[in-house]
């Protein structure tokens, strides 16, 4: 740690004062030996697990063969294997095509300006509480000053943000429709927008599904107005919701849909999905990147496709996230707990807040961060969320055993432990 301190910015931050020495599917030992129960994922990356024997072989194989050539130099089996995996599978309308990159922000900033290049439009609607990456323009769509914006203004223009809806925040679909057309009214025309990006399930700001209603709605008013609707997918891909990508249930078909995180299982990669017209509206050589779409990621990629169909991880997702509701349900129901609520999430995308009073709604993110920090204590690997930072989330892989899930459940009911109880 104190290397760390000495060699490293504390503009990164940390949330656990381990580092990690090796790791097996849900489970983690760190250099002094101790055993963690990862219910974080390394944020959501790791769907299959940690070191998935199929994708690990894959990666094997490919380092045998070429570690990097750069798609612009020269072109390789494995990218174009996953664009054609990636476009059969993707809820997109028509043919579709697909682009590869490294980060979850470099797909957001791509899509954004793929959007642009296809409308000759610059405005973009995004959401409060949306979180989009750290680069300046996924910067500027995030919905969250603090910390992801403080301090590092003037931002990109151009970005507008309406409220996302939440039941228990007393937002309604009806508020967030209102805000587009009072933008449209007030601040930027309708025919000046290039795209409306969200979230399936808001990550960052509280594991907030997006009603089917508003999906349905957006997918209208972009309709009408010539508008690029964008379905940022980086955490809630790949299974995690109990659909491969989160915003299948509702019908809506996307014109553009970013992929990360669990893409490549623990491998870099990401990607931007879409509408063919849409995809080849940018001139050649406008888009790409000198490590976008690795070969030792793309096969470790297809790998975890495989993974997942075969393993059926989808329907996993949705067992082990009704099971792990239950049981938060009757958490809540505990007076030697502290008091917990909104329980919410499909599939597997889990959270719940941390409140002040039992059967109240006013958060109370102080003992949100005694709870995470006591589970990490207790060797649980736990993250928050939520606009306040009053969130608990659970991103355990979906390939995690029964009695390691158990496991870890009994570990966060005594970090939900009141003190004294």
């Amino acid at each position: 740690m104190g290397r760390r301190k000495a060699s490293i910015p504390r503009g990164v931050g940390t949330a656990m004062g381990i580092f990690i020495d090796r790791a097996e599917n849900a489970e983690v030992w760190d250099v002094e030996g101790r055993r963690f129960i990862d219910f974080a994922s390394g944020i959501a990356v790791l769907n299959v697990g940690h070191r998935h024997p199929r994708v690990m072989e894959a990666v094997e194989q490919q380092l045998r063969r070429c570690t990097h050539a750069a798609f612009q130099v020269a072109g390789y089996d494995a990218y174009v294997a996953l664009a054609e995996r990636l476009n059969d599978i993707a809820p997109i309308e028509g043919p579709a095509k697909t682009i590869l990159f490294s980060t979850g922000a470099e797909a957001v900033e791509n899509a954004v300006k793929i959007a642009r290049a296809a409308t000759r439009r610059h405005a973009v609607i995004a959401f409060s509480g949306g979180f989009h990456g750290r680069s300046f323009m996924a910067m500027s769509l995030t919905g969250k000053t603090a910390p992801y914006k403080r301090g590092f203004g003037p931002l990109p223009g151009g970005v507008y943000h309406v409220p996302f809806p939440a039941a228990h925040k007393g937002i309604t679909v009806a508020d967030s429709l209102d805000a587009i057309e009072g933008l449209f009214k007030a601040d930027v025309a309708a025919e000046d927008v290039a795209a409306i990006i969200l979230e399936p399930v808001q990550g960052e700001g509280g594991f907030l599904p997006a009603p089917t209603e508003l999906l349905q709605a957006l997918r209208r008013l972009a309709d009408a107005h010539g508008i690029v609707l964008i379905a940022d997918e980086v955490q809630t891909g790949f299974a995690r919701t109990g659909r491969v990508f989160g915003i299948e249930p509702s019908g809506v078909k996307p014109d553009l849909i970013t992929v990360a995180k669990s893409l490549a299982g623990g491998f870099p990669l990401s990607g931007v999905i879409g509408r063919a017209e849409l995809m080849d509206a940018v001139e050649p050589g406008g888009l790409g990147g000198t490590y976008a779409g690795s070969p030792v990621a793309c096969a470790a990629a297809l790998a975890v496709l495989d993974v997942i169909q075969d393993e059926k991880l989808c329907e996993r997702a949705d067992v082990l996230g009704a099971r792990v509701a239950d049981r938060l349900r009757a958490l809540a129901q505990r007076e030697d707990l502290r008091p917990i609520g909104h329980v919410r999430g499909p599939g597997s995308m889990i959270a719940f807040d941390l409140l002040q009073e039992r059967g109240g709604t006013t958060p109370d993110p102080v003992a949100a961060r005694d709870v995470l920090q006591r589970a990490h204590a207790d060797g649980l690997m736990l993250l928050g969320c939520g606009s306040l930072g009053e969130s608990v989330r659970l991103l355990y892989p979906l390939t995690i055993p029964d009695e390691v899930l158990d496991e870890g459940l009994d570990l966060l009911e005594s970090a939900l432990r009141l003190p004294g109880a």
